[in-house]
């Protein structure tokens, strides 16, 4: 059983509006999806896209609700863009996640990605020669810096048609950056979802890891997905991710809410499965991952 007082269990609001394609839930508004989430018993949230930009007005509404701001996404382009710019950026986040009450960042590379291309194949993805793979690792740390020096930790997240995606990837970032700097989002489905064991990725890097993304895979759809060539925003709306306590779903929960006891680990986990709303309705879903988690892990 996990720790209640180690532990917190929250949610990501992507399942009520899609980030990477707000059309897919346009419908609903910010009061409604974190008056679900309180209503379906969890603790904190991360920041959606129908979030307000005013960071006041999130906490505001998240304390209302006896709320945890949990963090936000961030697309870094440190092999794109001249690091002075991701910087500047980047401490403007970090700002707007303390004042809306977050001390952790999730930063995704978007260098040379194709998550956002509807007609690419999510398997044609760009892989980083080793000075490539060191510019980044140098960049991270600088962020890295820039998000301690105002309380924040920086969460990488490995991402699915990202130069950071495979279980190899992972292995050569954490070389090249700096542990206390750069620490690490643990996406179960993610992993999955590329080929690799997340389970044996959390057995070899849990002293680094400082975020978890609960997340599972429907393997068949995810297999269908791959052999048709499909980009990845269409195997999400197919219905590759789910959450966890989802009979359809292949990934191995139980072992790894026992790593995650194992390993002393501190901090949010995180309930989290992109998928289309008009088919599977967030509450419901939310509802069932909650039940499961509670069943697995008494949180």
């Amino acid at each position: 059983m996990l720790s209640r007082d180690k532990i917190k269990l929250g949610i990501a609001p992507i399942a009520w509006a899609e980030d990477d394609m707000p059309e897919y839930g346009k419908e609903t508004n910010f009061l409604q999806i974190i008056s679900e989430i309180k209503l379906t018993g969890y603790e904190g949230t991360e920041v959606g896209c129908k979030f307000p930009s005013d960071p006041r007005e999130v906490k505001k509404e998240l304390d209302r609700r006896d709320l945890g701001c949990i963090t936000k996404w961030y697309s870094s382009y440190i092999n794109e863009q001249p690091l002075w710019a991701v910087a500047r950026d980047f401490k403007d986040h970090c700002l707007f996640l303390k004042a809306a009450g977050a001390d952790r960042a999730v930063v995704s590379d978007q260098s040379f990605s194709v998550q956002h291309r509807a007609n690419t194949a999510y398997t044609d993805k760009y892989v980083l020669n080793d000075e490539q793979m060191k510019e980044l690792g140098d960049g991270l740390n600088e962020l890295g810096k820039i998000a301690n020096s105002l309380g924040v930790k920086l969460l990488f997240h490995h991402h699915m048609t990202t130069t950071i995606q495979t279980a190899e990837e992972i292995d050569r970032l954490m070389a090249v950056t700096e542990k206390g700097l750069v620490y690490l989002l643990l996406d179960t489905g993610h992993l999955t979802f590329s080929g690799d064991d997340p389970v044996e990725v959390i057995k070899k890097h849990h002293d680094r890891i400082a975020h978890y993304h609960l997340k599972n895979v429907r393997k068949d759809v995810a297999d269908r997905c791959k052999a048709e060539g499909r980009s990845f925003l269409d195997s999400v709306l197919e219905g590759a991710f789910t959450v966890p306590g989802d009979e359809t779903g292949c990934v191995d929960f139980p072992t790894v809410f026992k790593l995650i006891e194992e390993t002393g680990y501190e901090g949010w986990v995180v309930v989290e499965a992109e998928q289309n709303p008009y088919i599977y309705n967030a509450y419901d879903y939310a509802v069932l991952a909650r039940n499961y988690v509670r069943e697995q892990t008494g949180l």
